[in-house]
């Protein structure tokens, strides 16, 4: 009888190809620095010291390491997200909505209710997940529907979102003290506590690392992340196979809208207090690049986070240090973030045009 291999240990030709990626990705990042390096070269400045700079205003101290995690947090949630929405073949760009109405379905539940805070601040985490995947319902339900393609829909979806927050805040819910738009501050029992005293790092960062294991065992270890690896390497052998690719579609992008509204959640309840209008500086988009560079894997995902949240909080450090321009800054941040992204981008491109090809076909 033929001894069974342990199961443990994944296949060798697995291990070759994660380490393949992981080369892959540590290359991309890589030139995107020495990219960067000549643009700051360019413009009269030392790359040398402004990257000697930028890591330490990234990881400098207790400090500045709580304010390189508190960036990540959402970038964490959103780009879990995507990586679920990738993983099965669905783009979903909508994240950014997404992340608006858990937000601020968060904050309704956070202000409006009261609870003790043992129950009220789950309570209103799980208003986040309602908002978030209650907005990607809907381009999930037109795509298997009427095959109206996701890209255009969540898109559309975002602005709404955007612009029916800032309405609600506004007209019903603003501050009248307030300098800026935004709400009143939730009730005292639904805050989620700061971590590190003085910054922004709050317990949404311990919320976002739970999901980033519960994520990893889903897609890895139950049925259901099975399904969706296989829609996504190829949706007609998952049909063919016994697989409903529309459920499992809709399934993805609801778990996939959940994580970004988990992840405006964290920012109301955690950095705000409150719901402030348009308080994304992307987040929804930069989740895509985290994706991309995390090679849709949630570990990848949360170490591809934390990697941008170092750019984005050491990049205020290397500006004041330096005194580079704010616009160069932002575009070094950018260049070494494209050239990280552009290896996973490229399959996804060639997927894209699979899944389109299937969706055609139905």
């Amino acid at each position: 009888m033929a001894k069974e291999e342990p199961k443990s240990q994944p296949p060798l030709r697995e291990r070759k190809i994660d380490i393949s990626m992981l080369m892959q990705s540590l290359l991309a990042v890589a030139l995107g620095f020495i990219a960067g390096g000549i643009m700051i070269a360019a413009a009269g400045y030392s790359p040398v010291v402004a990257y000697v700079v930028l890591l330490k205003g990234a990881f400098g101290d207790v400090d500045s390491i709580a304010e390189t995690l508190a960036q990540a947090t959402p970038l964490i949630l959103t780009g879990l997200g995507l990586a679920v929405a990738f993983t099965e073949g669905c783009f979903n760009i909508g994240a950014e909505g997404q992340l608006f109405i858990g937000a601020f379905l968060a904050f309704l539940g956070g202000y409006l209710v009261a609870m003790p805070a043992p129950i009220h601040i789950p309570f209103v985490i799980f208003m986040g997940i309602i908002g978030g995947a209650g907005w990607a319902l809907l381009p999930a339900i037109l795509k298997v529907k009427r095959g109206a393609h996701e890209v255009v829909t969540t898109i559309m979806m975002n602005w709404i979102a955007m612009l029916l927050t800032s309405y609600l805040i506004l007209y019903h819910f603003l501050e009248p003290t307030a300098s800026i738009p935004e709400t009143p501050i939730i009730n005292s029992s639904a805050v989620l506590p700061i971590i590190v005293p003085r910054t922004g790092l709050s317990a949404s960062f311990l919320v976002a690392l739970i999901c980033v294991f519960v994520v990893y065992y889903m897609l890895k270890r139950m049925p259901l992340g099975y399904e969706i690896r296989a829609v996504g390497l190829n949706p007609t052998a998952a049909q063919y196979g016994g697989i409903s690719v529309s459920k499992v579609w809709v399934i993805g992008m609801l778990i996939s809208g959940a994580l970004c509204g988990i992840g405006g959640a964290g920012v109301t309840l955690g950095t705000y207090r409150r719901f402030v209008d348009r308080f994304s500086p992307g987040y929804g988009f930069d989740g895509i690049a985290v994706a991309l560079i995390g090679r849709n894997n949630p570990i990848g995902a949360l170490l591809a986070a934390i990697f941008i949240g170092a750019l984005y909080s050491g990049s205020v450090y290397m500006r004041l240090v330096t005194h580079m321009p704010k616009e160069l800054v932002m575009a070094i941040e950018g260049i070494i973030i494209i050239f990280a992204a552009i290896p996973e981008a490229t399959r996804l491109i060639r997927k894209a045009i699979e899944h389109w090809k299937f969706w055609r076909a139905r």
